[in-house]
């Protein structure tokens, strides 16, 4: 049991039985009146954020989130299947649980999967991906502008602005979490 007093971002805890992460929290100690831990939440399995008050002393049961390396396989038009290394067991996903890290996935790229009471919910891509770049206009001579950038639509599809000087069959370095360019990779 965990209390709102300890909430801290990123702490998982469950209300009604649904599992909810701590986006952010405030503690609040009004000149009249009791404290209070004014609270923005996630609802894990849904999307859904809500904000409330708690007493600090209420308590909750904490949310086991469980997360696991798998290994991306394929997609059959409507599933994303992902297996388990040790195992060999394949997990299908729709695109809702996958939509935002499957556009620097590649087939055979390993990513995160998070699971709550067994049941995925969640794929997280590595943090930092190395992608070829397959179609970019090219760039202009004397454009030295600094920060010019263009469009460039990498191997998964995924469409990241990029230096003028980048060029098709390069590859690059982008960091998942902003989807930004970082530089040529190594």
């Amino acid at each position: 049991m965990i209390t709102a007093g300890d909430f801290r971002k990123g702490m998982t805890f469950e209300i009604d039985g649904e599992p909810h992460v701590v986006v952010d929290f405030q503690h609040v100690k009004p000149g009249k009146g009791a404290a209070f831990v004014r609270t923005k939440y996630k609802n894990i399995l849904t999307g859904a954020i809500r904000e409330d008050a708690f007493n600090p002393t209420e308590k909750f049961n904490e949310a086991r989130i469980d997360t696991k390396q798998m290994q991306y396989l394929y997609n059959d038009g409507e599933l994303y299947y992902f297996m388990d290394q040790d195992t060999y067991d394949q997990v299908p996903l729709g695109y809702d649980d996958v939509a935002d890290a499957i556009q620097y996935i590649r087939e055979n790229d390993m990513a995160t999967i998070k699971f709550y009471n067994g049941t995925p919910f969640s794929v997280e891509a590595p943090n930092f991906v190395d992608l070829k770049v397959i179609e970019t206009e090219p760039g202009v001579k004397g454009d030295t502008a600094t920060n010019v950038t263009k469009a460039a639509t990498v191997e998964t599809g995924a469409v990241i602005q990029v230096p003028i000087f980048i060029e098709e069959g390069e590859m690059i370095q982008i960091d998942t979490r902003s989807g930004e360019y970082l530089g040529r990779s190594k």
